[in-house]
């Protein structure tokens, strides 16, 4: 979720200081997109914005017409960025198809599509084409700030309790919707409007904003929806056909903040912290020398603190579901950290050691040696990397943060490594015995 906290931000300054601003947030992308799903931002009526919903090119558009879209309520506006296409059932773009001004605008036929296209002249219309060449289509719901903030509220307690909440947002109900048979009992069915589906699977009941009574045409769709598994992907395109009614929506996964917890606080974390950010990272930096985990040094980190050597629990609870990068260059902190995280192989999602081979085989060694039964921390050789990040050239701690950032991402990603990889192998590091005749255990590069 890049961007989500300075978006955050912006909408918490505009509501105390009484200024209206409206969420553009991609629905549905068709195509080659710049953005996925869920791509979000906001624009202020005094001018000021924050996040993207495509690599710049919609934006100044987007800016210049969301109060307008948005003065009757919540729509979807669909922009192409190419010329001449259509689309298959699966998606891929074929050759074709114009865009056309019904094309355009959500729900053809309605008073806002009519006043829209009264409104725009012919350049307009092309302008909405773009002929980027990109070859895709960006559904965009656009809303008020006062619609948009349960949303915005949901995202805040995620962050907060790093716990992932499943919503659905209704993109569109086909044009059934205004038969009078069918509107009389799908009144509850609106372009904009979000159910936690989680809530709904816990719970056996909808709660979507503040509405306490709901047709069954909504009911059954949310109980098909809470049906409905993710895959890999944490935002996806879904139609559910309840009867005459079809409705299109985006279901999506609001995942916590990635985090990333640095045991180390010297000068070369410092650029390190400043990448984590700019991803929008949850960062800690923790040293048991006090005068270094400072918040002067460190004012970008989420958290600063001092940690005794000796303080496991407080250490596997702040490296839960985070990416650990072990980088104090000191021989006595690194042995500490690094024993207790290799005996907890499953408490974290990365971890990597800072320092030549040679130095953290001598401390894999050195640890096994305390062992009864050194083969405890096989499983957490495996999962560490070292020398931590990929060598992608250049010199100094902007370099080394770069490649330290790169290996996380490939890791939390699941993508393929490059072909020098410095993932250990657990091969070529020499058996290792407790002075307890236990069993000897192989660790990795």
């Amino acid at each position: 979720m890049n961007q989500v906290a300075d978006i955050l931000k912006l909408a918490i300054k505009a509501k105390q200081q009484g200024i209206d601003a409206v969420l553009a947030t991609v629905v549905r992308t068709e195509g080659s997109a710049y953005r996925r799903a869920g791509a979000m931002m906001i624009i202020c009526e005094d001018g000021r914005s924050v996040g993207m919903i495509s690599g710049g090119c919609l934006e100044p558009h987007i800016i210049k017409r969301a109060f307008w879209l948005t003065r009757n309520g919540a729509n979807v506006q669909v922009y192409q960025t190419g010329d001449d296409i259509q689309y298959a059932d699966e998606g891929q773009a074929q050759a074709g198809a114009r865009e056309t001004k019904s094309d355009i605008y959500d729900e053809p036929g309605s008073d806002l599509d009519d006043d829209l296209n009264s409104g725009l002249d012919e350049a307009d219309f092309d302008e909405l084409n773009f002929g980027l060449g990109c070859n895709g289509r960006v559904h965009v719901l656009f809303e008020r700030l006062t619609t948009a903030t349960p949303l915005l509220e949901t995202i805040r307690n995620v962050r907060r309790t790093q716990q992932p909440i499943t919503i659905a947002t209704l993109i569109r109900v086909n044009d059934y919707q205004h038969q009078d048979s069918i509107s009389q009992n799908s009144d509850n069915l609106r372009t904009g409007m979000r159910v936690n589906l989680d809530e709904y699977c816990n719970l056996g009941g909808i709660s979507a904003q503040g509405k306490t009574t709901f047709s069954s045409i909504l009911t059954n769709t949310v109980e098909e929806l809470a049906q409905y598994k993710l895959s890999d992907k944490n935002a996806e395109y879904v139609t559910v056909e309840n009867g005459e009614v079809t409705t299109e929506w985006l279901v999506q996964r609001l995942q916590p903040q990635l985090r990333l917890l640095i045991c180390g606080a010297g000068n070369d974390v410092m650029p390190l912290v400043t990448m984590a950010k700019l991803q929008d990272w949850h960062v800690t930096v923790v040293d048991s020398r006090a005068q270094y985990a400072t918040r002067m040094r460190f004012p970008q980190a989420d958290v600063v603190m001092s940690l005794s050597l000796g303080d496991s629990e407080a250490l596997l609870k702040l490296s839960n579901n985070a990416a650990v990068a072990l980088m104090s260059h000191s021989l006595s902190q690194d042995r500490a950290r690094l024993a207790i995280l290799l005996e907890h192989p499953d408490n974290y999602t990365y971890l990597g050691q800072l320092g030549p081979r040679y130095r953290t085989e001598r401390l894999i060694n050195e640890i096994s040696m305390n062992l009864s039964n050194p083969a405890m921390l096989e499983a957490g050789i495996h999962k560490l990397h070292y020398p931590i990040g990929y060598k992608l050239g250049g010199d100094g701690p902007e370099a080394l943060a770069l490649g330290i950032m790169a290996q996380i991402n490939a890791v939390m990603y699941n993508q393929d490594a490059p072909v020098n990889s410095s993932q250990s192998n657990l091969s070529n590091i020499p058996a290792v015995s407790s002075n307890t005749n236990a069993n000897t255990v192989q660790s990795g590069v």
